[in-house]
C-alpha cells in the first residue's frame, strides 16, 4: 500500500524525518494586526468584528508553564476539533464558521458558561481531582455522584458521569449540579440542557473512537450562549489535549494482568521533566532533547490518524512545510484585509 507515493513500511520513518525538519518551524507566538489579543496556554485569540480568530499554537504546556514547542501539534489539535465539530452538529450547534488554515478556526462569539463539563467513562486518573485519586482515598461521593464499594482502577463505569468543575481565577474546583445552581454559576435549565448534551457528545465520541481502535476514556467540554441566545459547543472537542484515549485491543488483557492500559499521550514528557527538576518551582527548566520532541509530535500525528481514520495531510497540504508564520500570513491575508476594510 502507498500513501502519497510512500510505501506503508516507510511511513513512520518518513513522518519522523518531516517532523525533524520542522523543529525550527513551529509556532509559539503570534502577532497579527488584529485587536483584543488574548494568549492562553495553547491558543491565541483575536477579535474580528462579531467573531473571533483562534490560533492553536505548537506550545506544549504542563505544570502551568511551557515545556517545549512541538511540530504539527497545533495542526493536529485544530484539525481533530474541526473533524469532531463537523460530525456532532446534529447533537448541538457549535461556534465554528471556517478553518482557513490548519492551525486557525474562525468562530462566532459566544458567552462561555463558567463551568467545564468533565465527562468520565472510567475510574482512572492521577491528579488531585481525578476520580480514581478521590476513590482510592476512600471518597464514595464526588460531585454529587455516589460510587459503589469494590471498584478497581481503570474500571469502566456502568454509565458515563459528569464531574463538573468551576472556572476560577486561582484554581478550578469540582462542584455538584445542585451547588452549580445554588451558587449561581448556571440556571437549572441551562445546566440540564448542557449536561444532557455533554453526555450525548461523549457517547457518540466513544462509539466513533471504538470503531477506530480507541477508547475515549474521559474528556471535557466547554459550552456557551451565542448572540441569539442559543447554547453552542465552543473551544475544542475530543482532542489529544482535552481527552484521554486508550488503545482498545489491549485494554482487557492489560487490566487482567494488573497493568495500566496502553495509551498514546504526553505523559512521558512530563515524567522526563519531573525526573530532572522541580517543574513547579525551578525558575529555569532543562531543554527537552530533540528526540523527545520528535516522539511527542509523532504520537500526536498517530492519534490524529487513529481518531479521524485519515492520513495526516503531509501530502495533500504541502504548505505545512512552510514556516508557520509565513503560512499564516498567506492564509489569513484576506481575513485581515476584510477586517481592516470593514
Amino acid at each position: 500500500m502507498h500513501i502519497g507515493g510512500i510505501h506503508m513500511q516507510n511511513k513512520e520513518s518518513v513522518y519522523r524525518q518531516y517532523i525533524e525538519q520542522a523543529l525550527e518551524k513551529t509556532l509559539t507566538h503570534t502577532d497579527l494586526p488584529l485587536p483584543e489579543k488574548r494568549e492562553g496556554k495553547v491558543r491565541d485569540s483575536y477579535r474580528i468584528g462579531d467573531s473571533y480568530l483562534f490560533i492553536t499554537t505548537d506550545r506544549q504546556s504542563a505544570f502551568d508553564r511551557m515545556l517545549a514547542s512541538v511540530p504539527f501539534k497545533g495542526q493536529v489539535l485544530n484539525l481533530v476539533s474541526a473533524w469532531w465539530f463537523e460530525r456532532t452538529q446534529d447533537i448541538i450547534q457549535n461556534h465554528v464558521i471556517s478553518v482557513p488554515d490548519p492551525q486557525v478556526t474562525i468562530a462566532r462569539a459566544c458567552r462561555p458558561f463558567p463551568i467545564e463539563f468533565v465527562v468520565r467513562g472510567y475510574l482512572t486518573g492521577s491528579t488531585d481531582t481525578a476520580l480514581w485519586t478521590r476513590y482510592a482515598k476512600g471518597e464514595r461521593t464526588y460531585c454529587g455522584i455516589t460510587f459503589p464499594e469494590g471498584m478497581h482502577k481503570h474500571q469502566k463505569l456502568e454509565t458515563p458521569v459528569i464531574t463538573p468543575t468551576t472556572k476560577e481565577r486561582d484554581h478550578d474546583r469540582p462542584i455538584s449540579p445542585d451547588e452549580i445552581v445554588k451558587e449561581g454559576w448556571m440556571s437549572r435549565e441551562d445546566w440540564e440542557f448542557a449536561s444532557r448534551k455533554a453526555l450525548e457528545l461523549f457517547r457518540y465520541g466513544q462509539e466513533q473512537a471504538e470503531s477506530h481502535g480507541l477508547i475515549l476514556v474521559d474528556t471535557k467540554y466547554e459550552m456557551g450562549i451565542d448572540d441569539e441566545g442559543s447554547a453552542c459547543l465552543i473551544d475544542e472537542i475530543h482532542t489529544p489535549d482535552s481527552s484521554r484515549y486508550w488503545l482498545a485491543d489491549s485494554y482487557s488483557q492489560r487490566i487482567a494482568e494488573g497493568k495500566d492500559p496502553e495509551n498514546i499521550d504526553k505523559e512521558f514528557l512530563r515524567l522526563w521533566f519531573k525526573e530532572r527538576c522541580d517543574p513547579y518551582r525551578d525558575k529555569k527548566l532543562p531543554e527537552a532533547p530533540a528526540e523527545l520532541i520528535i516522539e511527542l509530535s509523532y504520537r500526536y500525528i498517530q492519534l490524529y490518524e487513529m481518531i479521524t481514520g485519515n492520513d495526516f495531510p503531509f501530502f495533500s497540504s504541502p504548505d505545512l512545510y512552510l514556516p508557520a508564520k509565513e503560512r499564516l500570513e498567506r492564509n489569513l491575508s484576506s481575513v485581515i484585509s476584510q477586517y481592516k476594510e470593514a
